[in-house]
């Protein structure tokens, strides 16, 4: 075992507290809540993109199909704000696989009190795609819809984007149509979680689009602060927003009584970010928390507490560890880069644009410790970027290793021997609440300084929405990262991953050309011998690449006081499987 991370590991489980006794009945019975580490960053359905803010968004808004139980197949698909999946079967789905029509459920009503029309859904749909945040989600419906990842071209606004969409999606009588570019295996598995039904006229009154042709592009790429704030949400969904905290950064949501279907069984859901394990579990066995998220390595302080249930063996489609490299540093007013040179005060801001440098830190990171301590044995190392489960995972020797005289070599050829001659200074961030991201950072921070004594690497925790934002502005050179999926297909992670209009890519300033064009033709192509051939390819030059380093596969769990009942596992449901879909839930004996 690696003595820092032994030693750091050793330190966190004694602050621990000892267990106290379970409450005796069901505390707060209509009221559930659910503590964990991660502040939501938006609940602007078109501009959220991590898994804190699309738990709320999922519970407050609704989309037009959702997965029946843990499915994750098309089989698996139910009717939502449509009434029915769309087949070929049915008629639905034309026979060139391009057409798919859904017939839109009435009778449902926005928070507001507004009915909702086809109209509503086919303004929701356009305002997901054309309002397009770079690196954002919008490239989920605009690369099978429009055949496209953006709506831009040489960096503004295509003039020509609305009227695709506005031709692709259109209403007939009671239904929306939707006419794809091309076919597009996975494209009903993205509408359970992406294209959320918003109101138009709401919308509008609320400074957003207002569906017209005219001034879309005035909405193209927007700021955080030029989207809907995180007071305002108007869904169809089961809950309403009550209030959001921004000093707590607490989110209360309230049972919607006018929902279209029965109402929820809770009354009240609050979310808290509480960043301490230590304090997270006094509140489970208090019964403060019904529900709360709890690391792997703390998973045996949890087992067999009184009133508290595991549920073991959920099998997420994530990849929970991802070292990130920052191939274009913003170095404007930048305290992480330290003098912006090599000279061994910091870094230049192009440092990790050298592969030597990246290959070394993929080097330094003990695999078989990360394995054996912070996830107690249960999981294996990555062997590439798609994970187990999906079509194009590859079981094979992982591509890198832990060799710290391999790490040694590379640096001394990184930047023509000016990193070890010069050495370095350089901030890893992790964000804050997530123990093995911070064991993580400890052990790449003592392994790489133990290299040489001109190395140095600063470990910083930011909160949340803070490491959110500055990863868009290209502020952070090296960073634990993670991602879980947004549908399940092996695309969805290549494409954030890799692509150069990705979620990660775009923040990094990471493009190899090859590896967009393969994308692309994985995504297009509906053979799945093929496609499973392509992901290797893909995942081979990426291993070549080293744009970043998936460290661990595990198992997931659930940690909750053994009163809340009606929990369903589903594995691309957002922040899966602490948070939930709380209309499932309720409190009994």
């Amino acid at each position: 075992m690696n003595k820092t991370l032994a030693a750091w590991l050793s330190l966190l489980l004694a602050l621990a507290p000892a267990a106290a006794p379970a409450a005796a009945a069901v505390k707060n019975p209509d009221i559930l809540v659910y503590a964990t580490i991660g502040d939501p960053e938006s609940f602007d359905p078109a501009w959220a993109y991590d898994t804190a803010s699309q738990n709320v968004i999922a519970n407050v808004y609704e989309y037009l199909l959702a997965f029946k139980g843990g499915g994750t197949r098309v089989k698996d698909l139910m009717p939502m704000l449509a009434t029915k999946v769309p087949t070929r079967a049915n008629g639905l789905i034309s026979p060139d696989g391009l057409v798919y029509r859904f017939p839109i459920r009435r009778g449902v009503k926005f928070q507001d009190g507004a009915a909702l029309t086809p109209e509503d859904v086919r303004y929701s749909l356009l305002r997901f795609m054309l309002m397009d945040r770079a690196g954002g989600p919008s490239s989920l419906l605009l690369q099978p819809i429009l055949g496209r990842a953006t709506t831009r071209r040489d960096g503004k606004p295509d003039p020509a984007a609305y009227a695709e969409a506005a031709k692709a999606v259109t209403v007939r009588g009671d239904e929306v149509v939707i006419r794809l570019k091309r076919p597009f295996a996975p494209f009903l598995t993205i509408l359970p979680a992406w294209g959320a039904v918003m109101e138009r006229a709401w919308c509008a009154a609320n400074g957003q689009w207002d569906g017209k042709a005219g001034d879309w592009a005035k909405y193209n790429d927007p700021t955080l602060e030029q989207t809907l704030p995180k007071t305002l949400m108007n869904g169809t969904g089961p809950f309403a927003l009550e209030r959001f905290e921004p000093n707590t950064k607490q989110v209360i949501l309230k049972r919607w009584d006018g929902y279209w279907r029965k109402p929820a069984r809770l009354k009240n859901v609050v979310i808290k970010v509480v960043n301490e394990f230590a304090t997270r579990k006094l509140m489970l066995q208090a019964g403060d928390a019904d529900v709360i998220y709890v690391p792997q390595m703390y998973h045996p302080q949890v087992v067999g507490l009184p009133g508290v249930q595991v549920i073991d063996g959920l099998q997420d489609l994530d990849r929970s560890m991802l070292l990130m490299f920052t191939f274009k540093i913003n170095p404007v007013a930048n305290p992480n880069i330290g003098s912006g040179k090599l000279d061994g005060n910091g870094i230049p801001p192009d440092f990790f644009s050298d592969r030597d440098v990246r290959l070394a830190f993929a080097e330094a990171i003990d695999y078989q410790a990360v394995v054996r301590d912070l996830e107690n044995g249960a999981g294996a190392q990555s062997t590439g970027l798609i994970p187990p489960g999906l079509l194009g995972y590859w079981k094979r020797r992982p591509p890198y290793h832990f060799d710290l005289k391999e790490a040694a070599a590379h640096l001394k050829k990184a930047w023509g021997g000016k990193v070890w001659a010069n050495g370095f200074k350089v901030t890893l961030v992790y964000n804050a609440g997530s123990a093995p991201a911070q064991a993580l950072c400890q052990m790449i921070k003592k392994n790489v300084e133990s290299l040489n004594p001109k190395f140095s690497i600063d470990v910083r925790m930011l909160e949340w929405s803070t490491y959110l934002a500055q990863s868009r502005e290209r502020q952070i050179p090296l960073q634990l990262g993670a991602w879980q999926a947004d549908y399940p297909d092996p695309h969805n992670f290549v494409f954030p991953l890799l692509d150069s209009q990705g979620y990660f890519p775009t923040q990094q300033g990471y493009k190899n050309p090859e590896l967009d064009r393969l994308i692309e033709e994985a995504a297009s192509t509906m053979s799945e011998p093929r496609r499973a051939a392509l992901y290797r390819r893909i995942q081979t030059i990426a291993d070549r690449d080293v744009p970043c380093v998936p460290v661990v596969d595990g198992p997931r769990f659930r940690v909750q006081r053994s009163w809340v009942k009606g929990f369903v596992f589903n594995p691309t449901f957002p922040d899966m499987p602490y948070g939930s879909y709380y209309y499932d839930l309720y409190k009994a004996d």
